[in-house]
């Protein structure tokens, strides 16, 4: 049997300041789910990787994100990238069809 705690990770990173992505919040069990919660609210993607989110989760609020994870977030935000261009569509085709 799994015991292990639920545990999430937001990011954030904005592009236009070219800046290094960061850990926004994090937390395990109840706040993990209160973070997934307000993402989903949000309608902010969601990705699931517990070896990621093992890493990330030693990091600090605020931390920016260490060189040899780059990879795997950018991975992370490729993945939100295309959530949203593929929700944006979504949304356009449904306005056309209301219209």
């Amino acid at each position: 049997m799994n015991n292990k705690r639920k545990e999430a990770i937001a990011l954030q990173y904005d592009g236009k300041k070219g800046s290094v992505p960061k850990v926004l919040a994090k937390g395990k069990g109840k706040i993990a789910e209160n973070i997934l919660k307000t993402a989903k609210e949000r309608n902010i993607p969601i990705q699931e990787d517990p070896s990621l989110a093992e890493l990330l989760g030693k990091l600090n609020i605020n931390e920016t994100i260490p060189e040899e994870l780059y990879m795997a977030v950018a991975e992370v935000f490729a993945f939100v990238y295309k959530a949203d261009k593929e929700a944006e569509k979504q949304k356009n085709a449904y306005s056309r069809y209301e219209q």
